[in-house]
């Protein structure tokens, strides 16, 4: 096992020269400690458990090296020789994404096959041939039954968050994809947590793997506090959006999306640039939402669970459970999404009269300890805890889209917001579709 104190730079391991030379020019110099730990074990071609939560670098940690073994080679049509599985829709995209500058260099193409996206596009790119496959269970499933895709050239397997794949049903795909990679192939798996269903996908699938576990659990993070506003009922509607209003991202997680749609839509009237996001709206909406909020064109973004586990930018300092979750993964997935790559956060939970003993068991299982406040609107405890403040009362109509020349690449991590509020106009993401597999 590698040192992890020695590889305090990314010229210390063996990754190939254009790798390094992009890095470089990315500013991207010292590698995070699950990146340290994991890429050397994953070149040298041994099984990889990597256990960390989400923000902690993964991605590099097992992109990289995928990326290196695959450049010595060439895949044929409708068959990989690397996949990556991953939860949603928006980490396949992310992924993708973060590994392009990465692959492009080295001569590896990329390609995704997830739900909501066309067949025919993602059938003509396996057909003209794909070296790294980023997919979501569901949709990679359907392709392989159209006889569009294949898995018996695969070299090398991730699964990427695999607790989220296992907590969201996915297990049995899963399992009927890893069938049909040949026995002995090297997999790297990471997971915020490695019991239950991911436990059986060690055991079943990993050939004695070297396990890292470079990062605290959630609950245990450092730069997060955790909060729990004690609300009266008549006064939540209110508190909720003089939260939303404060300055700085903010994600609300409620349980419905018809909660999330209404909200996002009241915030909208009293000025709060904000949308919602959940399973409900098409995929293009929901990767033009997530752009928008990465890149500071709304502060506020509503949504639910299930959309929640692909929602991962930096900058987020803020989450509020405006309804509490149902159990203590999700809380911990939900608190997840702030307090990122060392930033710091605050995870509060608003709670009327008849729900503190279920929120204090909630905490409880989640190994939180919260500080409790009792708040009403507008008072100054609840500014100093959230930031809270009122909102303009003028309803906030989105400015035009920048030119695309003129908008950043890269958004600035921790960036902080300020959209100008103006009229009133109702998003057309307030429209949903049915959801996707």
């Amino acid at each position: 096992m590698t040192d992890t104190a020695a590889c305090t730079d990314f010229t210390a391991l063996d990754l190939p020269r254009q790798v390094i030379e992009e890095l470089t020019r990315n500013g991207v110099t010292t590698p995070f400690p699950i990146q340290a730990a994991t890429i050397p074990d994953a070149l040298a071609g041994r099984d990889v458990l990597g256990c960390g939560r989400t923000g902690s670098g993964k991605t590099l940690a097992f992109g990289l090296p995928l990326l290196a073994r695959l450049a010595r080679g060439r895949s044929t049509s409708g068959k990989p020789r690397g996949l990556i599985l991953v939860p949603t829709r928006e980490l396949a995209h992310q992924v993708r994404d973060a590994l392009r500058p990465y692959a492009r260099p080295l001569g590896v193409r990329l390609g995704d096959v997830v739900g909501g996206s066309s067949y025919s596009r993602q059938i003509n790119e396996l057909r003209r041939g794909v070296d790294v496959l980023i997919a979501t269970p569901g949709r990679l499933t359907d392709l392989i039954e159209q006889g569009a895709c294949a898995l018996g050239d695969v070299e090398m397997s991730i699964l990427d968050e695999a607790d989220q794949m296992c907590d969201m049903g996915f297990m049995p795909q899963v399992s009927e994809l890893l069938n049909q990679i040949r026995p002995g192939t090297q997999t790297l798996l990471f997971s915020a947590t490695l019991d239950g269903d991911v436990d059986t996908l060690v055991r079943r699938y990993m050939n004695t793997p070297t396990t890292h576990s470079v990062d605290p659990p959630v609950s245990q993070v450092t730069t997060m506090e955790h909060h729990l506003l004690k609300v009266l009922p008549r006064d939540k509607n209110r508190i909720v959006t003089q939260i939303a209003a404060r300055e700085g991202r903010t994600l609300l997680f409620v349980r419905s999306k018809h909660r999330a749609d209404a909200i996002s839509e009241q915030l909208v009237s009293v000025g709060v640039p904000a949308a919602s996001l959940h399973g409900g709206k098409s995929q293009s909406v929901r990767t033009k939402t997530l752009a928008k909020f990465r890149e500071g064109r709304i502060q506020t973004l509503v949504a639910t669970d299930v959309a929640a586990r692909g929602i991962h930018v930096d900058g987020i300092d803020l989450v509020l459970n405006v309804d509490l979750p149902n159990g203590h993964k999700d809380y911990l997935h939900r608190g997840g999404r702030t307090a990122r790559a060392g930033e710091s956060g605050r995870v509060v939970s608003l709670v009327a009269p008849n729900q503190r003993r279920t929120a204090r068991r909630l905490l409880s299982d989640a190994g939180v300890r919260a500080e409790q406040h009792l708040v009403n609107p507008g008072d100054a405890l609840l500014a100093d805890v959230t930031g809270a403040q009122e909102p303009s009362g003028v309803p906030w109509i989105e400015p035009p889209e920048p030119p695309r020349a003129n908008r950043s690449r890269r958004p600035q991590r921790g960036r902080k917001s300020h959209p100008r509020r103006r009229g009133e106009r109702r998003s057309h993401e307030s429209r949903s579709t049915p959801q996707h597999r």
